[in-house]
């Protein structure tokens, strides 16, 4: 892994992505002024869960700027020359995100993200050169993508009271 001393010029990009991160998370806190703040049933309302991404993603935002205007992002792989991207990658991601779109309201909430957390991370594996087509590796995925889609639905649904397609009625799954 070379790290790659950044120029001017990509210090400058770098700096502009930053503050395009501050300008949605202020874009997302203008948009949470108009939401209603009435709590619900979690005893909070639904304006809560916008103010903490816009206040995350400020933060996030302003330290890409300062590690940006203080020399650059630092550990930065330097460029592969790839002369184009990786079109197979791009397609299991793609896939994913299609796959998720189409089956959220008939397999639910938890199995739709999972599918596209799986595909997803196969195309990014691919596009490394580290394509893992194990069953065991398939299994990890699926697993993995249960552990972050479950709690996030969960969360929604029985904390926020935010309905989320589900494939049961019990609120579980």
């Amino acid at each position: 892994m070379t790290q790659a001393t950044p120029s001017p010029a990509q210090i400058r990009l770098q700096t502009v992505v930053g503050a395009g991160v501050v300008l949605l998370a202020l874009g997302l806190a203008a948009g949470a002024v108009s939401i209603p703040s009435a709590a619900g049933y979690g005893g909070v309302g639904p304006n809560f869960l916008p103010w903490v991404i816009s206040a995350a993603l400020l933060i996030c935002g302003v330290f890409i700027v300062r590690e940006a205007r203080t020399g650059g992002f630092r550990s930065l792989e330097a460029p592969t020359d790839a002369v184009q991207g990786h079109w197979p990658g791009f397609a299991w991601v793609s896939a994913g995100l299609l796959a998720n779109a189409a089956l959220i309201t008939t397999i639910g909430f938890i199995f739709s993200c999972t599918l596209c957390f799986v595909l997803a991370v196969q195309g990014l594996r691919g596009a490394e050169g580290r394509a893992d087509r194990r069953p065991v590796a398939w299994l990890k995925d699926v697993l993995i993508g249960i552990a972050i889609s479950a709690p996030v639905f969960w969360t929604f649904t029985k904390f926020l009271a935010i309905n989320l397609p589900g494939l049961t009625s019990s609120g579980w799954l």
